[in-house]
């Protein structure tokens, strides 16, 4: 098997005014004609023989990727070219997927536990492009149209803001062979789009009224940056309060003793000039305030007592093994590769990690927890 993709460095923050929505909207629509193919060929030349072709858009990247086996894999790096370079967007198909976008973002909103992330956003980064919704918003969909979305392909997707990213049985000379082979001809080409907009954190504490059977609640704040030095030490001490294990401090303290919530996580989320830390439950509602006191003796306690050498370790040891464990899919290494090519030029391998890893002290994870997680920093969201 192999995985292959392409990373673009654009996402839903290089929009503007009545762009808002549009990066997301060309991942849908880049499959559905080119110079060469129209969309059932385009489906087809991968599905056909038993493989899988996708594409995701970010805050601020687009991914094309395909799963399939070994020897097919010309047909994925052919294809992710034709539709990169000569997609047409016909006006039929791209009325039709207007439609399929609005049933994606009436889903989304039936969907709290999905919708109060993108929201929070909203309210943390309001007035800067972060704060946009991926899917943009239904007016906006309405009114794309081809040229739209040609200039704007034209302009945003750069020969300079591409990697190519190939995970599994694939000799490394066939892969650079066949890179050159259909996209070495195309010319180099750079793009203006402009990142210098810092983003301006936005503190807030709102309810909404949802009529949700659950409160969803949501609790974050700033966080390091992409490239900000201590991103490994947040990265571990998230992973200590509500990361994927269950003994998460959060899912001890709050979910096997007290039995509040279902689910409560904590995740962090680096961009290339901010960071966002989030905290995540859903309660009943009579327990709101009693999770909210739990939530905040956590954190508190995170920030006042220093791990002891034993706790570091293990919290070490967890996610050094997490990390290998999420490495052991080709499909997340050759998205983990071409995302880190495209932000750091460069890859670091698992032992590297583990030396990051290894090197964080106790002191840092204090001084992060009393910068970061005290909670008259937090902002505060709430359905009900």
């Amino acid at each position: 098997m192999t995985h292959s993709g392409v990373y673009i460095n654009v996402g839903s923050r290089d929009e503007r005014g009545r762009d808002e929505g549009m990066v997301h909207f060309i991942e849908h629509s880049i499959f559905k004609g080119t110079e060469h193919r129209r969309s059932y060929h385009i489906l087809n030349r991968i599905d056909g023989v038993g493989g899988e072709l996708n594409a995701f858009t970010t805050k601020e990247e687009t991914c094309i990727y395909a799963s399939s086996l070994a020897i097919h894999l010309e047909r994925c790096l052919e294809l992710f070219a034709d539709i990169i370079f000569h997609s047409t967007f016909p006006e039929k198909e791209i009325e039709k997927e207007k439609d399929v976008v609005l049933e994606e973002i009436n889903s989304y909103k039936d969907s709290p536990v999905d919708l109060i992330y993108d929201d929070f956003e909203q309210y943390i980064f309001d007035g800067h492009p972060l704060a946009h919704n991926i899917l943009g918003t239904p007016h906006n969909v309405k009114l794309f149209t081809q040229q739209r979305l040609l200039d704007f392909l034209r302009c945003n997707y750069t020969t300079d803001r591409m990697v190519i990213s190939v995970v599994g049985n694939a000799d490394f000379k066939r892969v650079v062979y066949l890179c050159e082979k259909y996209f070495g001809d195309y010319p180099c080409s750079a793009s203006d789009v402009d990142r210098t907009q810092t983003p301006r954190y936005c503190q807030f504490d709102r309810t909404l009224n949802r009529r949700t059977h659950q409160m969803h609640i949501m609790v974050g704040g700033q966080a390091p940056d992409t490239f900000d030095e201590r991103k490994v030490a947040f990265s571990l001490l998230n992973n200590i309060i509500g990361g994927p294990a269950m003994n998460s401090r959060l899912n001890v303290a709050i979910r096997e003793k007290h039995g509040f919530c279902y689910t409560v996580e904590s995740q962090y989320t680096p961009f290339s000039d901010a960071g966002l830390f989030y905290i995540y439950a859903g309660i009943e509602g009579d327990a709101r305030e009693q999770y909210i006191e739990l939530l905040h003796q956590q954190l508190h306690h995170l920030a006042e007592t220093p791990l002891t050498p034993t706790q570091l370790h293990n919290a070490k040891q967890q996610f050094v093994g997490q990390m290998a464990i999420n490495n052991e899919s080709p499909l997340n290494e050759m998205q983990a590769i071409g995302k880190s090519y495209l932000t750091y030029d460069r890859v670091d391998t698992l032992e590297e990690m583990q030396r990051d890893i290894e090197a964080v002290t106790a002191d840092e994870i204090s001084t992060l927890a009393n910068e970061f997680l005290n909670a008259d920093k937090l902002s505060y969201l709430i359905y009900k």
